[in-house]
């Protein structure tokens, strides 16, 4: 028996949005020590209420998590999941050090490009890759995660499910769940295993990739689609892909992501109708970036658009319906207060 499976492991969750919560409340009903990393309002209806939550067929549930404000109060932890926007992580990272013993794996969860995502010294199964090497900017400005987060302690992942957080410490489960992890290298780990089979045992159905980059990008496609096309309409996936005119914008903005990724050395077979499909499938998403619009909340640009134009700017990559609606999400973002230096 695998004893992950058998023990009770210590799990941080640092940022208690939709994801973060998502991933506390169902390792808590499993019965792992779960501490969250929380603020304001969240850390304060977390401490003395718990956490709400719901999924689809089940009842609302009280779950009881540990919630803290600050990283030294939670110790040293088997793992943790970082479930903040990426444009957070910087100004945080370097405070995570009390979470991190010399076996801690630490697993964003996070959309878009994380700060590791070309960084593959000397291991990557790709050595050939044209961005292998690469730091990027938009994700990690002044190299600030790299330098709090070992590389060697991370695991990849990527999350394709429906989630919102409607008021502090409460968490809807609406769709989806899929969850893929894997070894920034390549190539399919005891440990990626080894906590797929945690997250699996906990209902949070997920495998062990043999190339995360891979699945990440896969992601990407529908990301660089659906959040900043939602910003700018405000109108929700499944209205996105119904109507006729914007259901070709989608296709045609994932056939120059698609072509992008593999210009960067990608294995990505994938057709786009396939791709498209897998969004339509999670129904009527409010995506993460229009809930932020309607919260007042900062929106998550750099890392959806900012990194794969970054990257297309280093392969002299063509990108310009990318570039397009980067510019339109931007001034939608800028004029509401969330992006830029208004929004900090």
């Amino acid at each position: 028996m695998n004893p992950l499976l058998t023990t009770t492991r210590r799990i941080g969750i640092v940022g208690a949005g939709a994801i973060g919560g998502h991933f506390a409340a169902r390792l808590a009903l499993a019965g792992h020590r779960v501490s969250i990393l929380a603020r304001g309002a969240t850390l304060e209806a977390l401490a003395t209420s718990g956490l709400r939550y719901t999924c689809p067929g089940e009842a609302e549930r009280t779950v009881p998590v540990d919630a803290h404000a600050n990283c030294a109060d939670m110790g040293p932890q088997d793992l943790v999941i970082i479930a903040l926007k990426s444009h957070e992580l910087p100004g945080i990272a370097a405070s995570l050090a009390p979470l991190l013993g010399p076996e801690t794996v630490i697993l964003p969860v996070g959309n878009g490009l994380p700060w590791w995502y070309f960084l593959t010294p000397g291991q990557s199964t790709q050595s050939s890759a044209p961005l292998e090497g690469l730091r990027l900017a938009s994700v990690d400005p002044d190299g600030g995660i790299e330098r709090a987060l070992a590389f060697e302690q991370v695991l990849g992942g990527s999350v394709m499910a429906s989630c919102s957080s409607p008021a502090p410490g409460v968490v809807h489960h609406h769709s989806g769940g899929k969850i893929v992890i894997g070894e920034p290298c390549g190539g399919i780990s005891a440990r990626a295993s080894d906590w797929a089979q945690v997250l699996t045992a906990a209902d949070l159905p997920a495998h062990a990739s043999d190339d995360i980059r891979r699945d990440l990008w896969i992601k990407l496609l529908g990301n660089v689609c659906s959040n900043p096309l939602s910003l700018i309409t405000q109108a929700s996936t499944d209205r996105l892909l119904d109507d006729p005119g914007t259901h070709a914008l989608f296709a045609s903005l994932m056939a120059e992501c698609l072509a992008l990724g593999r210009r960067a050395g990608l294995t990505l077979d994938i057709y786009i109708a396939q791709r498209i499909a897998q969004t339509r499938q999670l129904g009527a998403v409010r995506s993460s970036m229009l809930q932020d619009l309607e919260a007042g909340r900062r929106v998550e640009l750099d890392a959806i658009l900012g990194a794969p134009l970054e990257c297309a700017a280093r392969l002299d990559f063509e990108a310009p319906l990318m570039q397009t609606v980067f510019a339109l999400s931007r001034l939608r973002a800028a004029q509401a207060g969330l992006y830029g230096a208004r929004s900090l």
